[in-house]
């Protein structure tokens, strides 16, 4: 029978009250005598109670038995043997420098680039002259505050400066949406899963002794059914899932078709007056923000259904963070846990089963379609899509229109395309705007007024070392510079704004962008050093439109307080 855990409780503390008053003879009598009462397991459940050894507790049993006269015996005080670390004053030290951190341990240590059990630990001790066993390692180690103990997952990387700004713009969009009646969803690619006899992480109850057999490799069967790519559309609002299991590429075009079939399967059944969607993607993979078929193919999807779509991606490096990762990709590997995906329909099957207790519901569906890769998108494929850059980083939050909206009107005399002729007349006074440099004019009136006179002299000493003597002709005549020295100015805040390329400011600008370049390796320089910092702006542009809307007055933009 075995010993509860409550009598093992009232030994402990009967021990902890009578061991104080006892010698070291009267406290293994005691225990000897309670393991008798208790029988068969005595010995251990006393030892553990009273944190002795076995040894003692058995050696207590035996005298009890035998009967003798004296019962036992007390050794004098300070007898016994002593302790290993008592004995070689020299041992804790040994240890504690071999566990040390590799950063700084010996580097010529062996076990540097070895496990440190305690077999190893003694084994080196040993080697170094202290005689010792690895369980006494194990000793000294949690006498020292030593654990064992795994990685844990804390470090992160570079974080964006935005990244909590960007958080904020997603919730904001989030709920607007919603209080509005249209449809939010969250989606990404789940990893992909191998089709076939291949093991599953997690355990499943079985028969004992006849658990599921699977492939010793998981080496992909060029006659198999492959793979499937489950990518998964979560609505936030009504806490559904909707799954498209791929067989083919996890490409753009395959994300759009998922979020598509979803829209007719259901979306559009739950939200019957809906004319926008917001979706929150990751910022990298087949619906990251740099792929350009990820736009084309949503332009293509909101002329057909006839939705605003806007994406809100998130910050690079918070996958972990989106909705869908927590809410139902995580339920779905629950819930076929150990258990091989032997065919497609097992997958959609398995997905389509999951469930929660807070009122989760998931349907999947099979998509044998083909998604090629290798689609090209050029950049006036690009520039002519419907879509509206939002004020705060543009470049993570869009808006793709059912249809061309209308063209803004130029702002302050930018046109799109224009001339460069007439471009590099008119976009500087527009582009002085304060949204865009992050000063008021004044301000960059002032800076100019401090830098030109060191820009001039800087170039005139350029241009004294390329034609290898002085002027020949007064200043001001001959061959004019491409850019004034203003225009070097404001085109190099611009750029270190982060605003845009420098193609689309030498478009502005009427010039090239190797000018562009040049400018900004003259005025740099000089921005350093009288101590101008220049703070990166929040708003991206591709287009000379994407300025010129971003300049006019949007009533639907006038509520986003963030500072560019």
């Amino acid at each position: 029978m075995a010993i509860s855990q409550e009598t093992r409780d009232q030994l402990a503390v009967r021990f902890a009250v009578l061991f104080p008053h006892l010698d070291e003879r009267q406290r293994r009598l005691l225990m000897g005598a309670e393991a008798r009462i208790l029988g068969h397991g005595g010995i251990r459940a006393v030892a553990q109670a009273a944190e002795a050894s076995e040894t003692t507790v058995r050696k207590g049993v035996e005298e009890l038995e035998a009967g003798a006269e004296p019962l036992g015996r007390v050794r004098r005080p300070g007898g016994g043997r002593k302790r290993a670390a008592e004995v070689d004053a020299g041992l804790r030290p040994a240890l504690l420098a071999l566990v040390e951190p590799d950063m700084r341990g010996d580097p010529m240590s062996p076990l540097r680039w070895t496990t440190k059990s305690t077999r190893k630990l003694a084994d080196e001790l040993t080697r170094q002259g202290h005689r010792v066993s690895a369980d006494t390692v194990g000793d000294l180690l949690r006498e020292e505050g030593f654990s064992l103990q795994a990685n844990i997952k804390t470090i992160e990387g570079t974080q964006h400066p935005d990244r909590d700004a960007q958080f904020h713009y997603i919730n904001e969009q989030a709920r607007d949406h919603r209080d509005a009646g249209d449809p939010v969803i969250s989606v990404d690619t789940k990893k992909k899963e191998l089709v076939g006899e291949y093991k599953n992480a997690g355990r499943e109850w079985q028969p004992q002794g006849e658990p599921v057999k699977v492939k010793t490799h998981d080496f992909l069967d060029p006659q198999g059914p492959g793979k499937a790519i489950p990518y998964g559309i979560y609505d936030i609002t009504a806490n559904t899932g909707w799954v498209n299991v791929g067989c083919d590429h996890d490409t753009a075009a395959f994300a759009v078709a998922s979020i598509r079939r979803w829209w007719h399967s259901r979306g559009r059944h739950d939200y019957p007056h809906a004319d926008r969607l917001l979706i929150t993607a990751d910022a990298g993979g087949s619906n990251g923000y740099r792929t350009r078929t990820w736009k084309t193919e949503l332009a293509q999807f909101a002329a057909e259904s006839g939705l605003a779509i806007t994406v809100c991606h998130l910050p690079p490096g918070t996958s972990k963070w989106n909705r869908i990762e927590h809410r139902l990709f995580s339920h779905i590997t629950m819930n076929w846990r150990g258990r091989p995906l032997t065919s497609h329909e097992v997958i959609v099957q398995s997905i389509t089963a999951t469930t929660t207790k807070t009122g989760l519901t998931v349907h999947a569906e099979l998509d044998t379609g083909q998604y090629p890769t290798g689609i090209q998108v050029t950049d006036e494929d690009l520039d002519a899509l419907p879509v509206t850059r939002h004020r705060f980083h543009g470049d993570w939050n869009y808006t793709l229109h059912p249809q061309l909206p209308p063209q803004a009107a130029p702002a302050h005399g930018i046109q799109d395309h224009a001339p460069a002729n007439t471009s590099h007349q008119l976009a500087p006074r527009s582009l002085q705007d304060p949204e865009l440099t992050g000063m008021t004019r004044q301000q960059l009136n002032e800076l100019i007024a401090a830098l030109t006179p060191e820009l001039e002299a800087q170039r005139e000493q350029v241009l004294r070392m390329r034609r290898g003597h002085e002027r020949l002709v007064a200043p001001g005549t001959g061959a004019k510079a491409k850019l004034s020295p203003a225009d070097r100015i404001l085109v190099t805040v611009l750029h270190l704004r982060k605003l845009a390329t420098m193609d689309l400011l030498g478009r502005l600008f009427g010039v090239t962008a190797m000018t562009i370049s040049r400018a900004k390796q003259e005025v740099r320089p000089l921005l350093e050093a009288h101590g101008h910092h220049i703070t990166a702006s929040t708003a991206r542009f591709r287009t000379p439109s994407d300025v010129a809307t971003f300049l006019a007055p949007n009533p639907t933009q006038s509520k986003i307080k963030k500072a560019c």
